[in-house]
């Protein structure tokens, strides 16, 4: 099993590799720079942006610029934003990031807890009401965006019940937490009720499970100890790479919701091309992801014993 994680960790370098490489070649095909001008600022004079391109190496060749961040990223260096007064891109991180994971976090909780939940119920009871309930609501989270999610539930909750605030973050606790995780949940929570259901359904089906029954265990037990068990290994599939996405996501529940998280971060240094901050962040969600794509792995053995690792 050691040989195993090893040489999983080691797909890691070149993947997240791939991604730096990726995302530094299409910063430099793409149109404008950093000193452009945008709305809401002045125009720079040459002269001035001539001066700012020595001072962050924006004139070495293309080679240099990749190799030199690289380098420096591998040290922990990750270079200075060009838009919030030379402030390190780490400090950028150090404080945005925590609300993101938190909003992430909760959000995963809460379609984990909904969508398992549901889909074990539903399948236990098919064709029932509760099972029609749930499968439309399955479908009616999966084909809800975010971004539409959370405009329909600042409609409802706040400009129409006046439960919650239209807008604005008072940490994870608080009301204003409501509605962004909610809208987060919707779509991941509908995907694995149907997930859920489906696998669960198939499970149920199955020669031991019938072979748990004639030996007079409980039917709770047969439920958790056996059918959920080997139901769960697709699931987690999906569960662990939601919740990488729920991190690294939350771009347009950030930005509408005014939550002062790395997403909504994200877009305004997208809009105002700081590219050490856009590298810096794809690395860390290529991190994510592969970390999380690891964990993933690494669970099966737990939840199937028949898998054995090569």
């Amino acid at each position: 099993m050691w040989a195993y994680i090893v040489r999983r960790l080691l797909i890691v370098i070149p993947s997240i590799l791939l991604v730096y490489t990726m995302i530094f070649v299409l910063i430099q095909i793409t149109p404008g720079g950093p000193w452009d001008r945008v709305a809401g600022r002045r125009p720079i004079p040459e002269e001035i942006k001539e001066r700012l391109n020595e001072t962050y190496h924006l004139n070495d060749p293309i080679h240099v610029q990749y190799l030199s961040y690289l380098w420096n990223a591998l040290h922990g260096d990750l270079g200075f934003s060009y838009h919030q007064k030379a402030r390190p891109v780490a400090d950028i991180i150090r404080d945005f990031l925590p609300v993101s994971i938190q909003l992430g976090l909760a959000a995963w909780l809460v379609s984990n807890t909904l969508g398992i939940t549901a889909g074990v119920l539903s399948a236990l009871s098919p064709n029932s009401l509760f099972d029609r309930i749930t499968s439309f609501l399955g479908v009616a989270g999966i084909s809800i965006p975010p971004f539409v999610g959370i405009t329909l539930l600042i409609l409802f909750l706040a400009r129409g019940l006046h439960l919650v605030p239209t807008a604005g973050w008072e940490g994870i606790f608080s009301r204003t937490a409501l509605i962004p995780v909610l809208a987060m949940a919707l779509m991941p929570a509908g995907w694995l009720i149907r997930y859920t259901r489906t696998m669960m359904t198939e499970v149920l089906k199955e020669d031991y499970i019938r072979t748990a029954r004639s030996k007079g265990l409980r039917e709770r037990t047969v439920t958790i100890r056996h059918a959920l068990k080997n139901a769960l290994i697709p699931v987690v599939t999906m569960s662990g790479m939601s919740l990488a996405d729920y991190i690294v996501g939350t771009f347009f529940v950030e930005t509408i919701y005014g939550i002062p998280g790395l997403g909504r971060y994200f877009v305004m240094s997208t809009s105002g091309r700081d590219y050490p901050v856009l590298l810096a962040l794809f690395l860390l969600y290529a991190i994510i992801v592969c970390l999380m794509a690891f964990l993933i792995d690494i669970a099966y053995s737990f939840l199937d014993p028949r898998l054995r690792f090569t």
